[in-house]
């Protein structure tokens, strides 16, 4: 039984456009994993904890302005094209600053700089990404696809914070950041080599006979879809106390207890090995008709299980870490199958990028909110507050949801398998 629910997490990276499209993103996220490590170390020895909070800001405050930016790109233009083109400029951003330090001291604006091109660009692949999804696997394999992003994300939090951690001593912060250069030209070169789709909406879905441009008919789905609508907000204040978490974390390990920089690297590895055991068992899991009613639990709990950070004990702040990494990694897989179901494939680039977007943006405010209160040393305020953002949302879609079938009453068509084998992506139906 094992065996067989890893294979079907699995079947995805037999198609080879779709391997290349994960292979390079992972590589990316590898990177970034170890950017982040490194931006914020190098915060703190130029700054103290308000720098780290304006760093979290500047890191992703920029991505409302992308989102808007980049969402009509997406169902317009060929979405490798958009993906590449970011490689470029996130790469070239990213490598400034070993640059500079090779001439002088690295400045604090310089890092607020990288990290406001990282924050404007970051919505390109998270909407480029799982909008590309439907034109690389058949529909049953979305689930998979789905969950096999999330362990990409979760590889690269693994992985690259605890290579930074371990090479900022020896190398210094500044060099890490090389890392995360190669990554992007290694995404770009991966996503160069991928065959399919060619246009911005897909094969099967002309630009011509695609819904009108601009966000009017995205606006719409969205207030005509209360399903799509309520997991745009019920994430949305999850990434709010995400936000306070990545303040956080590396204030744990500057400030609370021992081990500097490998204490950071140590919190954000067992962060993202929870996150990836979560994407695989969730891509394992088939959907199901009450998937708002699983999104709502996994939520509460994982929001209740933050609670954990106020004993000032590092065992037990990393069990809670977990327990929310682990729960809501699933949630996030739950909501893209729901979304791909749901979301014609013309709309598809620039409403994933507009609900991702509006979900990202509460993520600086948590970051702002987080810098003033651990510079005040009102961290246990901060928790409290942090669980109450993640853990209620989900409270309230459970009351919502508890009694209502998805698949009857709101229009949810759950894949089923095909009576045919998986065949390659070139010969996979587009939705």
């Amino acid at each position: 039984m094992h065996r067989r629910l890893m294979r079907a997490c699995l079947t995805p990276l037999r198609l080879r456009d779709y391997r290349l499209l994960w292979s390079g993103a992972m590589l990316s996220q590898l990177g970034d994993g170890a950017t982040w490590t490194a931006l914020t170390w190098l915060a703190l020895a130029h700054g103290d904890a308000a720098a780290l909070g304006v760093l979290g800001i500047c890191y992703t405050a920029p991505v409302i302005a992308g989102g808007f930016l980049v969402g009509p790109l997406l169902d317009r233009f060929d979405r490798r094209a958009v993906l590449v083109a970011d490689c470029v400029l996130r790469g070239v951003a990213v490598a400034s600053i070993p640059a500079a330090a090779a001439f002088g001291p690295v400045r604090l604006w310089q890092l607020y700089l990288v990290a406001a091109v990282y924050g404007l660009l970051k919505i390109v692949p998270l909407g480029a990404v799982p909008a590309m999804l439907p034109d690389l696997v058949p529909q049953r394999a979305l689930a998979a696809a789905s969950a096999l992003e999330s362990v990409s994300l979760g590889v690269g939090r693994i992985l690259g914070p605890a290579v930074g951690g371990l090479l900022i001593p020896l190398v210094g912060g500044a060099s890490v950041l090389l890392l995360d250069a190669a990554s992007y030209l290694a995404f770009g070169l991966a996503v160069l080599a991928v065959r399919v789709p060619r246009g911005g909406p897909g094969p099967a879905h002309t630009v011509r006979s695609a819904p009108p441009g601009g966000w009017r008919p995205v606006v719409a789905l969205l207030r005509g879809d209360g399903v799509l609508l309520a997991i745009t907000v019920g994430f949305g204040l999850f990434n709010l106390a995400m936000g306070m978490l990545m303040v956080l974390e590396p204030w744990f390990a500057h400030d609370r207890f021992p081990g500097g920089a490998h204490t950071l690297g140590l919190i954000l590895a067992l962060s993202g090995g929870a996150n990836l055991a979560g994407s695989l068992a969730a891509g394992a899991v088939p959907p199901s008709d009450r998937q708002m009613l699983r999104i709502g639990v996994l939520q509460a709990v994982a929001g209740a299980s933050l609670l954990l950070l106020l004993v000032g004990d590092l065992p037990v702040v990393l069990i809670g870490l977990v327990l929310c990494n682990v729960l809501s990694t699933p949630m996030t897989v739950s909501s893209q199958v729901l979304r791909l179901s749901r979301i014609p494939a013309g709309l598809r680039g620039r409403t994933l990028t507009l609900m991702r977007t509006v979900m990202n943006a509460t993520t600086p405010l948590g970051a702002a909110v987080a810098g003033p209160l651990l510079a005040a040393g009102a961290h246990q305020a901060l928790i409290v507050l942090m669980t109450l953002a993640a853990a209620l949302p989900g409270l309230w879609l459970v009351r919502a949801y508890r009694t209502t079938s998805f698949g009857a009453e709101l229009g949810l068509v759950v894949p089923t398998p095909p009576a045919t084998p998986v065949r390659s992506a070139r010969d996979a139906h587009h939705v």
